[in-house]
């Protein structure tokens, strides 16, 4: 009896180390299962961190320019031109009347650049201490013209025809933020017809939008700068309007104090003044400051 108790026991014990080495062999295909798809995450995880190191590297500067609506198209290729030799840096464009984009920078906006179609809107910038005086220059001069539907319409060749019956409606900017309306504001004052004209006023809120009133029909004509007019497919020039009733028509360009790419804003400060960009200005109508 005592025997069989001995043998079932030595039995009993070979039974749990037989499990117990069972176990440890089964445990190691799973601890080298484990190593290679370690190494492998790893590998992964440091090609990741060289790939976004090097994308750092190379990563695009979006600058923000906000500009009168007069230079869009000018604008839109100097842009081409500009990015095309800086592949680091991106423009963005924020076109409006000039006294709406002076007012969003004065409340903050973001904006590295601005160019307006008024030396006065510049001048509130700089007297704020928005735009450094020296980070500043007059870049491009512009002429005001009167248009009319390309396909005919009323026939006038100086102001005064304005009053004709005929003419039933005048699209101007509003004089308070669009340059280009303070501006007929002035010529029409200085010829005594903007009272007698006010009847039949029609306030754009930019002067690409007075340029649409006047193709669209919805204007007998409209004053816009000669830049505008020679983009235009349904609007022709009437007549240019004698640059003596009203104020020089200036296009300053500044960089904007709270920039947070100083060094491309300047970039694309010094590029706008270049030959390259100036000769695309001149081609759209605008005149270089002597």
């Amino acid at each position: 009896m005592l025997g069989h108790i001995k043998k079932s026991t030595a039995f009993a014990v070979l039974l749990t180390m037989t499990a117990v080495v069972a176990a440890c062999g089964a445990s190691k295909p799973q601890s080298n299962d484990t190593g290679p798809a370690t190494e492998a995450s790893a590998s992964a995880s440091n090609s990741a961190s060289a790939s976004a190191s090097a994308n750092a590297g190379t990563e695009t500067t979006e600058l923000t320019v906000s500009a009168a609506a007069s230079l869009t198209d000018a604008l839109g290729e100097i842009e081409k031109a500009f990015e095309a030799e800086h592949s680091d840096i991106r423009l963005i464009f924020n076109f409006g009347s000039s006294g709406a984009l002076q007012q969003q920078i004065e409340q903050g906006a973001p904006a590295d650049l601005f160019l307006a179609a008024a030396a006065k809107n510049m001048k509130a910038l700089v007297d704020k201490g928005l735009v450094e005086e020296d980070k500043q220059t007059n870049l491009l001069n512009n002429s005001l013209v009167v248009v009319v539907p390309a396909d005919g319409g009323a026939a006038v060749s100086q102001l005064s025809d304005l009053e004709k019956p005929e003419v039933k409606n005048v699209a101007v900017g509003i004089p308070e933020s669009v340059p280009a309306g303070k501006y007929a504001q002035e010529a029409l004052t200085n010829a005594k017809l903007w009272d007698a004209l006010q009847s039949k006023t029609v306030q754009g809120k930019d002067v690409r939008q007075v340029l649409q009133y006047v193709e669209t029909g919805n204007a007998d004509a409209g004053f816009v700068y000669k830049t505008d007019a020679l983009t235009a497919d349904k609007a022709k020039v009437a007549f240019e309007v004698d640059p003596a009733t009203y104020s020089a028509i200036e296009y300053p360009v500044g960089i904007v104090k709270a920039t947070k790419h100083g060094k491309e804003a300047d970039e694309f400060y010094r590029y706008l003044q270049s030959q390259e960009a100036l000769d695309v200005f001149i081609k759209y109508g605008f005149t270089v400051p002597k």
